[in-house]
């Protein structure tokens, strides 16, 4: 029998409160089951939505039987349970999915990757900026897009975020979002008869109005495959459909690529996309707290600093690593605020964490001395000039030229492009206070102390 919305929202409202009755601490309760609802009832099986992707995946591994008997308690019906997210959800909808005969049926776009979502810095703003342009505009202006860099940095990202935004304009319009390696397997499956009379070249020309296509790299040395994607894109750029194109490097250096398509694809806009700078990666892992239904303030400032420092080869790497971290603090060592020693213990398998946390340099001068005084790396680096930033910025340019014997330039370029007079004057300020102010000489032996422990 199936359920209306308000019967689904009395019934989970009754099982979260014996799920509450059973949780001992309350911030896995809020953190976990916040915000949760059944989604559907089909016969035996429920669907319970989560506030994140994370949340859903500790619900399953950790509190699946819990909230099974709960469940059981309150309706008297042995369900399935099972979890998910409301991105995952819309995913699997029949109106995200490409609704077509044949060739690329499981092709869908992701619909959390979207431009909101994306986080830029000066590493990728050009490529975000194209892909905006593209997504307003589909083959009006630049044709075709190639965004090339290395695994990792939010190509696909972009790919799936130009898709969904084309579709909430025009939803008239075909998308088709496809990896090079399922262009190759379905082209392979045409070939050998697989795929009816259509051909695959008829059936772009009739049935996708933009190409999105990941890891072009990946037809490289495949003549045949190559030959029957430079008919489509030919049509595809005659017609005015866009086209944008991922790869791992840039276009000419596509060794093995049919050379009419590597002349088209170096014709169009090659743009790239480079590992994250520390204050983009700061921004990434700021926003993934805040998506797991936490708050930036329950995080030491140097934990962000730190794993925005240790896991910047790209965002893929980062944000592992800042999962096994919410994992660490909530299953392994339950905390409600999380240090930077617990920070480094939760990666210990990932780093070398004694070396680390003995390794002293200028990144590390400024987590120190930011969270001694209470404020932000950003802060202590940036343009603000009062007295409460002022000092403190002082300091840790003190401490990186007398701890560190790092050059005024140097020191300069850590604390945003300050110029050499700047820091030469910080550093002397410090040196007269020390022989009169008693303050600022426990400040200092403080810092000096927590820098060398």
């Amino acid at each position: 029998m199936d359920l209306t919305v308000s019967e689904m929202s009395s019934m989970w409202k009754r099982v979260l409160g014996r799920i509450k009755e059973s949780v001992d601490d309350p911030l896995v309760y809020d953190t976990f089951f916040g915000d949760s609802y059944i989604d559907s009832v089909r016969g035996d099986t429920m669907l319970v939505i989560a506030n994140s992707k994370f949340a859903s995946q500790i619900l399953a591994s950790k509190y699946a039987d819990l909230v099974t008997n709960c469940v059981y308690e309150v309706t008297e019906t042995n369900y399935k349970v099972e979890f998910s997210t409301p991105d995952a959800v819309k995913e699997e909808a029949p109106t995200n999915k490409v609704a077509r005969s044949g060739y690329f049926s499981d092709s869908y776009l992701n619909q959390s990757f979207t431009f909101s979502t994306f986080v830029t810095g000066p590493s990728n703003l050009e490529a975000f900026q194209a892909a905006v342009l593209a997504s307003e505009n589909p083959g009006k202006f630049y044709n075709p897009i190639l965004i090339y860099g290395d695994s990792g940095l939010g190509k696909t990202h972009l790919l799936h975020a130009i898709g969904n935004a084309i579709r909430l304009k025009v939803p008239s319009m075909r998308v088709l979002y496809v990896h090079a390696q399922e262009f190759l397997n379905e082209y392979v499956k045409y070939v050998n008869g697989d795929r009816g009379s259509v051909s695959i070249i008829d059936w772009f020309k009739s049935s996708v109005d933009v190409l999105l296509v990941d890891d072009v790299q990946f037809l490289v040395n495949k003549p045949k495959t190559e030959e029957t994607f430079f008919s489509i894109y030919e049509n595809f750029y005659a017609n005015n459909k866009q086209i944008v194109i991922t790869s791992d490097v840039h276009p000419k250096n596509l060794n093995g690529l049919d050379e009419r398509l590597k002349t088209r694809f170096v014709q169009g806009l090659p743009l790239s996309i480079s590992a994250p700078d520390k204050a983009t990666c700061e921004a990434i892992l700021r926003r993934r707290i805040e998506a797991n239904g936490l708050s930036v303030d329950d995080f030491e400032p140097s934990v962000i600093s730190y794993f925005a420092s240790r896991f910047n080869r790209n965002v893929r790497e980062l944000e592992g690593a800042f999962d096994r971290l919410l994992f660490y603090t909530i299953n392994i060592r339950p905390t409600k605020y999380v240090d930077l020693d617990i920070a480094m213990d939760s990666v210990q398998t990932l780093v070398d964490v004694e070396s680390e946390k003995t390794k002293l340099s200028g990144e590390k001068v400024l987590d120190v001395v930011s969270s001694y005084y209470g404020l932000t790396t950003y802060q202590l680096t940036g343009k603000i000039r009062t007295n409460q930033i002022a000092l403190p910025r002082h300091i840790a340019m003190y401490l990186c030229r007398s701890l560190l014997n790092m050059p005024y330039t140097k020191i300069g370029d850590l604390f945003g492009g300050k110029d050499h007079a700047t820091v030469m004057n910080a550093v002397s300020k410090v040196e007269k206070s020390l022989t009169t102010d008693k303050s600022m000489q426990k400040a200092i032996n403080d810092l000096s102390s927590r820098l060398n422990s």
